[in-house]
């Protein structure tokens, strides 16, 4: 990869975490040999998950672990519906068609779909099929916010890092989302970011060891030579198109005698 300065600079140190989708189990593997975090797409029980976590920190804590990166981010992230309502009956009417969607787009653009761009009406062939469509693990983040508690509250204790939410697809309306984000900031969050600073500070203490371990084995680069440096002349410095020359803020500019235009 060429030399570059890639501005701005990130605040978070050594770097921004890195990460990859997994909707696989071999990947979730994958990512823990590699030190990234594994973001989970496959709406699983948290049972299963539960076994998928305990695999990968398996992995990281062996010497199978060689990073990628200039740090390790063991974190596995999952994927769930989510629609929090004080009635149960109107969080599913406001969500479930929108989480259903999009698990039938990903299907239709990665495995079974034939589109055709700029015709083809996936949210109506959606319609044509959603009353068909199974059911899976990510549903039980729609619904009240005891409900929510009780279904996150099982991934907490498989050992799930992070939850990702959808609510953003489908016709899910704008105003319903913020309301169903409300609520859940409310009456559902409070309790579980109380026991994360715990949680996180012993999970911290458990990998330190074997994140300096896997560091360890990672090979590295050496410096790069300043001769390989590329030098970029300033563009002022270049010769000047004979048509038409370009400013730093990308205006054009046109030799022209045509006051209107040169104004323009």
């Amino acid at each position: 990869m060429p030399c570059r300065n890639i501005v701005p600079k990130s605040v978070q140190k050594p770097h921004p975490p890195i990460w990859v989708a997994c909707s696989r189990r071999e990947t979730i593997h994958r990512a823990a040999r590699n030190g990234v975090g594994a973001l989970a797409f496959a709406f699983l029980e948290p049972e299963q998950a539960g076994k998928w976590v305990e695999e990968y920190y398996d992995i990281v804590k062996s010497e199978d672990c060689v990073p990628i990166g200039h740090s390790v981010n063991p974190n596995i992230a999952i994927v769930t519906g989510m629609s929090c309502h004080s009635d149960e009956a109107e969080a599913i009417r406001r969500g479930l068609d929108g989480f259903r969607f999009f698990g039938y787009s990903l299907g239709y653009y990665a495995v079974f779909g034939e589109h055709k761009p700029g015709q083809a009406d996936l949210w109506q062939r959606f319609l044509e099929v959603k009353e068909q469509l199974p059911e899976n693990a990510g549903r039980g983040g729609i619904g009240t916010p005891a409900q929510l508690r009780e279904h996150l509250s099982r991934y907490e204790k498989a050992g799930i890092d992070q939850v990702m939410f959808v609510q953003q697809s489908g016709a899910n309306r704008h105003e319903h989302i913020c309301e169903s984000l409300e609520i859940f900031a409310s009456k559902v969050m409070p309790e579980f970011k109380e026991r994360e600073e715990a949680r996180a500070a012993e999970k911290r203490r458990e990998l330190a060891p074997y994140i300096e371990a896997a560091l360890a084995r990672k090979p590295r680069m050496p410096p790069i030579d300043d001769a390989d440096i590329p030098r970029v002349e300033a563009f002022r410095r270049k010769a000047p198109s004979p048509i038409v020359g370009s400013d730093r803020g990308g205006a054009i500019s046109i030799p022209t005698q045509d006051p209107l235009l040169r104004h323009g």
